[in-house]
């Protein structure tokens, strides 16, 4: 028989309320936004506007508007990796010149020769004792730690003559490749984070290239002038721990939060010990236990300031800060001379990587080379927008009259289905956070399309079940029944579009499989549910002895 359970009912009414209760801030767009940036104190309350208001008890998730739709900056940078290299050689000086001297006795003098920028020319004097030069040097190498290269070392020594030619190797190259854009990533996320630009777009493109999209702001220039600004980072001497962060902490201290813990504050010592600008490197490792560590390394000067510091302040804690927050605070356990030491503690891989990239998030690691960058004025995006709109109306009220032309009341029905399918499919943009671009609208514009196929599909069978069906209760039955099959199949090859869309695409395209891929699911929710259920509900109230579809 042609009947839905009442918990059903409740239970499909209860996700459309749902839905439209997420979308509603959508609707007051302007406001809700104010009211964000009030909230978020990117405006103060002082100076917000009373048509910011907006009740607290209401959602205030917003789809995001994309650089197309806002007005922003676009640009595309290319990271100079070179520079790593030549960095990573000029640090590897001071050891390995240390190295060979050891040696002097067997392989006489050294003499530095010019060569290129990501390699170390050494020429010895006693040209027969190259071998052992070579294999002094390999003793500087350590393993890659990689999964995917397992049993690599990070250096490849090998001679020409009497000269020892040191490079990085391939492995060592392809992880350094992978850091450096990872550190790039979030040092420009930091950067632009830190202005309270909403929804940017910061992303890695091909092996070296960095897409970066924010919308609002100014011009290509003043992101660019943004992106250039260097992160402040410090090791700075603990002078205690507190939980209140009005704690009075002595002239000469200060007291930062840490950045992990939010009930967690430091007081420290103002002046720090060494710099970021000392700091050369810093590798996720593990300690002689085998467990997750961070190694770093300062230059010379930052490396005697740090070994005299750690030697006469053994057992006391020692804060790494970025931006005036702590990121850790280890306790010094012995002497650090050399310049280099090791950061332990309960640290899983992920967290020992991500602290490394902290550490060394001081400043750009190497240089960007901006290969595309462009301007996007608001009146461009608030054209998009109107242009998206009249797209959107036009396609709702052709499909509306279609609809009704064809299929009468039923039609009808369609049609409220098609309006809460529209209305959910904001609701869950809004719910995921999804930023919405041109092509996004494409989406939403085709899923108008799109959201009145299986009603088609349905209302044409109950056509075909009123010929031999014994009523129009049963006709309508099997007109969803025999229909579904045909609604999933099609629905699902359609989705795994979407899927493959967002999976292998990148900025627009991806947009456009999310508006496309949550469309679909919106739109067979509202035909095989929500339809059904106003056809059960008319025809429970009418009882017709004929039916026109």
């Amino acid at each position: 028989m042609l009947q839905i359970d009442l918990w059903k009912r409740i239970v499909i009414w209860g996700l459309c309320i749902i839905g439209l209760f997420f979308a509603l801030p959508n609707a007051f767009y302007t406001r809700v936004e104010g009211y964000n940036d009030t909230k978020a104190g990117l405006i103060s309350a002082d100076s917000a506007q009373d048509s910011f208001a907006w009740p607290s008890f209401l959602p205030a998730s917003l789809v995001n508007l994309g650089l197309d739709l806002r007005g922003g900056a676009h640009l595309l940078a290319e990271v100079q990796v070179e520079d790593v290299y030549a960095a990573r050689m000029k640090a590897l000086w001071p050891e390995l010149r240390d190295v060979l001297r050891a040696e002097r006795a067997k392989i006489g003098t050294i003499r530095l020769q010019k060569g290129a920028a990501d390699q170390l020319r050494v020429k010895i004097s006693q040209a027969e004792q190259i071998a052992h030069a070579v294999s002094a040097v390999e003793t500087l190498s350590k393993p890659v730690v990689s999964l995917s290269n397992a049993g690599a070392r990070d250096l490849e020594v090998t001679s020409d003559g009497d000269t020892v030619i040191v490079t990085l190797s391939a492995a060592e190259r392809a992880l350094t490749d992978q850091r450096t854009l990872q550190q790039a990533l979030e040092i420009i996320r930091r950067r632009v984070d830190e202005v309270g630009t909403r929804e940017p777009t910061i992303q890695r493109q091909g092996a070296r290239r960095v897409l970066i999209q924010v919308p609002g702001i100014g011009s290509a220039s003043e992101l660019k002038d943004l992106i250039g600004t260097t992160a402040q980072l410090t090791f700075q001497p603990v002078i205690s721990r507190s939980g209140n962060p009005d704690v009075d902490p002595g002239y000469g201290n200060e007291v930062l939060p840490d950045l992990t813990d939010a009930d967690q504050f430091y007081v420290l010592e103002a002046a720090p010990v060494v710099t970021g600008e000392d700091l050369v490197d810093a590798q996720p490792s593990f300690d002689q236990n085998g467990r997750p560590a961070v190694n770093f390394r300062f230059n010379p000067s930052g490396g005697r300031r740090f070994g005299d510091y750690t030697a006469d302040n053994i057992g006391s804690p020692f804060a790494i800060v970025l931006d005036g927050e702590v990121i850790s605070a280890p306790t010094i356990q012995s002497h650090i001379s050399g310049g280099s030491g090791i950061i332990t503690g309960n640290f899983s891989v992920e967290e020992s990587t991500n602290l490394a990239v902290l550490l060394r998030a001081g400043a750009l690691p190497a240089g960007l080379e901006f290969l595309e960058e462009r301007t996007i004025g608001p009146e461009l995006g608030a054209d998009s927008i109107r242009a998206g709109k009249i797209a959107c109306i036009v396609a709702f009220a052709a499909v509306l009259v279609f609809m009704v032309l064809s299929y009468g009341l039923f039609g009808l029905f369609a049609n409220v289905a098609l309006i809460v399918n529209v209305g959910l499919i904001f609701g869950l943009l809004s719910l995921v956070g999804a930023t919405l671009t041109l092509p996004g609208i494409a989406g939403i514009v085709l899923t108008i399309g799109m959201a009145v196929d299986a009603n088609v599909l349905i209302f044409e069978r109950i056509r075909e079940e009123l010929v031999s069906a014994k009523g129009p209760a049963r006709a309508i039955e099997l007109g969803y029944e025999k229909a579904l099959s045909a609604i999933i199949d099609a629905n699902i090859t359609t989705f795994i579009t979407a899927v493959i869309l967002f999976v292998m695409g990148s900025g627009p395209v991806r947009g456009f499989s999310i508006t496309l891929g949550l469309g679909i699911l919106t739109s067979v929710f509202t035909a095989i549910f929500v339809t059904r259920l106003l056809v059960v509900m008319w025809f429970e109230r009418r009882r017709p002895r004929t039916l026109e579809v």
